[in-house]
């Protein structure tokens, strides 16, 4: 069974992480990034009951190496896993110049465990790969490492956004005031308590801290071998095995 333990930095959660990319409208081969429509993380926390779909804004991560700034939000919160299910699935919609779209399913090109830690006056997400076990074309062009961790801020839905950034202000997390207060007027803050994270519209940024967050934060993952009958993406997001197998097994886009 998978486990997550540290003695340097506090946990404040643990649980499952996927990477997964939706292919542009009308697309149902990805050959690199250009095809693709969006990057999800999605986190499902080890206590309760909880999927957190959480768009990335560049389609890809922040380097590690280079400490870029990404943006994000969180898309969506599930409580039921048939409704997550139907979010990635495939779907179609009508429009008035282009008729019928089809719209593919997502596909997962990584999973893993996760740890949301504090260290000092700010958070990380630390992850470590369970598949696929050698790093493929896909994971390099959407920056996924075997191991990472990233510092990660919430943005202050009260304050204003910075110019072209973030999402619209209808779009703004309502967070209830006793998360409202954790702010104390600033702009951004660290994402403790997790609970930030279960409110659609929460923003994000994402900086890249470290490739080895066990060295860096104290972090020690211990994963499961994962295979292709036993991986936690079939069993929770019921993807269709013949678009996921390539991507998640090999790395390679599909």
């Amino acid at each position: 069974m998978a486990q997550v333990k540290s003695d340097a930095s506090p946990l404040l959660e643990r649980g499952d992480i996927y990477f997964l990319y939706r292919p542009r409208v009308e697309t149902d081969e990805v050959h690199g990034l250009q095809d693709v429509e969006r990057f999800y993380i999605l986190m499902k926390p080890w206590r309760g009951h909880l999927y957190r779909l959480i768009v990335v804004g560049r389609k890809r991560l922040p380097d590690p190496k280079e400490h870029n700034r990404f943006w994000g939000f969180v898309w969506r919160v599930f409580k039921d896993r048939k409704a997550l299910n139907d979010e990635l699935g495939a779907r179609e919609y009508t429009t008035k110049t282009r008729g019928v779209r089809h719209v593919s399913p997502a596909r997962p090109a990584a999973e893993g465990i996760y740890a949301l830690a504090r260290h000092g006056d700010h958070t990380h997400l630390a992850y470590v790969l369970e598949l696929p076990e050698h790093q493929g074309r896909a994971e390099r062009e959407l920056n996924i490492e075997r191991e990472a961790s990233y510092v990660i801020a919430v943005r202050n839905p009260a304050t204003p956004r910075p110019a072209n950034a973030g999402l619209d202000a209808e779009r703004d997390a309502k967070c209830p005031k006793k998360l409202q207060e954790h702010f104390a007027g600033r702009k951004f803050a660290p994402v403790d308590p997790p609970d930030f994270l279960n409110y659609e519209g929460a923003e994000l940024m994402f900086i890249g801290a470290s490739e080895k967050p066990e060295q860096e934060l104290g972090i020690v993952f211990k994963s499961d071998h994962e295979t292709l009958h036993s991986a936690d993406v079939f069993k929770d997001l019921k993807l269709p095995r013949e678009i996921a197998r390539e991507p998640l097994l090999e790395g390679e886009w599909a």
